[in-house]
């Protein structure tokens, strides 16, 4: 689960931002100041969004204690070009504007996340409400987690991969065993029933398709 570190000092912009990114199933820190904002950076967020005129140290003055590694997205009242360049050239990844259209605000963050992990060497993988992102192993389904065994998580990713094509077992059991070794053909159908349960204690939706004679595949309808 991604988390995102809310620096803004307006109290309704903030509330609406946590909520909105906690429905996409983002894990949200907020703080209302700069000085807090920098101090919450120890907790390792993978995505800061920040207003620029805080209290306490500006967001100007944060952007040069956070890592580059960090994509930052300023979101600012001001709308000059200028601005925009250089918030853009200190290192921000993106600038939007107050006010802001929360649909494409999320849809920005969601692309600087994307070019974050891809040069993590991390994919995040979804389908209908579930979401793996197999750089930090972490699997959320409708924004809650999913505590998976290493087996389970091992045949998850692999269905969630396939485009929703079938997967034999025998196929399945093939790709997964360098990263779980000791999943076995008489053992598959009981990791796959264990992941259904841990499934339908979040939602009714059955996601795992069992096709008769041929093997598995995700379906969710």
């Amino acid at each position: 689960m991604n988390r995102i570190l809310i620096v803004e000092d307006d109290e309704d912009i903030g509330a609406v931002l946590e909520k909105e990114l906690i429905k996409d199933g983002y894990e949200v820190m907020r703080a209302v100041t700069g000085t807090s904002g920098r101090m919450m950076l120890g907790k390792n967020p993978d995505l800061i969004l920040m207003d620029l005129m805080l209290p306490g140290m500006t967001g100007e003055e944060l952007l040069s204690h956070i890592s580059p590694d960090i994509p930052v997205i300023a979101v600012s009242a001001r709308s000059s070009t200028d601005d925009k360049v250089d918030l853009l050239g200190r290192g921000c990844v993106d600038y939007i504007t107050k006010p802001f259209d929360i649909k494409e605000l999320k849809a920005r963050v969601a692309a600087a996340l994307r070019t974050s992990e891809s040069k993590r060497g991390s994919k995040v993988l979804s389908y209908k409400g579930l979401c793996v992102d197999t750089g930090k192993h972490d699997v959320t389904l409708d924004g809650k987690p999913l505590k998976l065994t290493r087996t389970e998580y091992a045949i998850l990713k692999m269905l969630i991969g396939s485009g929703g094509r079938v997967i034999s077992k025998s196929e399945l059991l093939d790709l997964i065993k360098d990263e779980t070794p000791d999943c076995t053909d008489s053992s598959v159908k009981v990791h796959i029933s264990n992941l259904r349960k841990k499934i339908k204690e979040i939602t009714d939706t059955e996601y795992i398709e069992a096709v008769w004679g041929i093997g598995f595949r995700l379906g969710g309808e």
